[in-house]
């Protein structure tokens, strides 16, 4: 099996043929019929943007900021307007403009968690140069750097395959934290202070996953959660632990960078609200067409079928 469509961010002329069946055109915002949700296409650094987007839910200031901007190098062997790269001052211009836009409209007790790459073969950049820049946000408490080993990496003979992604994590106050454990059982023991042993200590069965997430599968086309056309897709899975963990029923989760709209998803399967936003009308489409599909099919993605079904070389009308 193929996917129905091809990688997006790379191919222009698929894209052309998608646009006119997006309903959103650059600063405008789709809000959910049920009151949930909103999707905004618009730039992740104008601060006005990201306040509209606050305004068209009730205004309710998110607790919990999950994004997964560009890394600053190819992907997949190939550059793209979405996944572009170029030279470190500028792309940690960037970062700092899309940051303090985010910090602008979270609430004042939470989250943030950012994805993010270091390239192995460019000095591991832009990883070490953006934690660097993230000490410039004082009211920003570094917290962990989780580290998501993926099953299927990538890499030559020549060295060690690559198979890790990292993901920042941060705090803004003292906004609530919520452990969450894995579908991997206890199996050891393990004794702390008074001989205290694990049974004694937790009433869970299974383990936590720490800062090194080993239980998640790689977003690929055998999978349901599939969407074709979406090269830089995370899983679901990781997204709900994140969600779970940070927030409570009901808050508001951010994702400035929507793509494929996983965070809009697992908002909706853990009962949050989300906010999201994405520069590219096909993406912010994507990401409602998701929550639609979810909604009507229960699937939380096309697995190698099109989210675009009408669309068959043809143009419209």
């Amino acid at each position: 099996m193929t996917e129905a469509l091809p990688r997006l961010d790379t191919n222009p002329e698929i894209r052309q043929k998608l646009l006119p069946y997006c309903r959103l055109k650059p600063g405008e915002i789709w809000t959910d019929p049920r009151g949930r949700h909103a999707v905004a296409v618009s730039d992740a650094r104008d601060p006005e943007s990201m306040a509209g987007l606050v305004r068209a839910l009730d205004g309710t200031h998110p607790v919990l900021l999950a994004a997964d901007p560009p890394y600053n190098f190819p992907v997949g062997g190939r550059r793209s307007e979405q996944l572009f790269s170029g030279d470190i001052p500028a792309y940690l211009d960037f970062s700092r403009k899309w940051i303090a836009a985010g910090l602008g409209v979270l609430d004042e007790n939470a989250h943030v968690y950012i994805w993010l790459g270091a390239d192995q073969n460019d000095g591991f950049q832009p990883l070490p140069d953006f934690m660097l820049m993230m000490r410039a946000f004082k009211e920003l408490e570094s917290r962990s750097l989780i580290t998501m080993r993926n099953q299927r990496g990538y890499g030559t003979q020549q060295n060690w395959m690559s198979v890790r992604q990292e993901l920042l994590y941060y705090r803004r106050g003292k906004p609530s934290f919520f452990p969450q454990y894995t579908d991997i059982p206890r199996l050891l023991k393990g004794y702390y202070k008074g001989e205290q042993s694990n049974d004694d200590r937790s009433r869970h069965r299974n383990i936590r996953p720490g800062n090194v997430w080993v239980d998640i599968q790689q977003v690929f086309y055998r999978l349901e959660e599939n969407v074709p056309g979406s090269y830089a897709q995370k899983p679901v899975k990781a997204l709900e632990r994140v969600i779970l963990s940070s927030s409570e029923a009901d808050d508001v989760v951010m994702d400035p960078f929507a793509h494929s709209g996983t965070t809009l998803i697992a908002a909706e399967r853990s009962g949050r609200r989300c906010i999201c936003a994405d520069i590219d009308p096909v993406f912010a489409e994507i990401s409602i067409r998701r929550l639609e599909w979810y909604r009507e099919s229960g699937k939380t993605g096309w697995q190698w079928q099109s989210p675009f079904p009408e669309v068959s070389g043809d143009e419209p009308g």
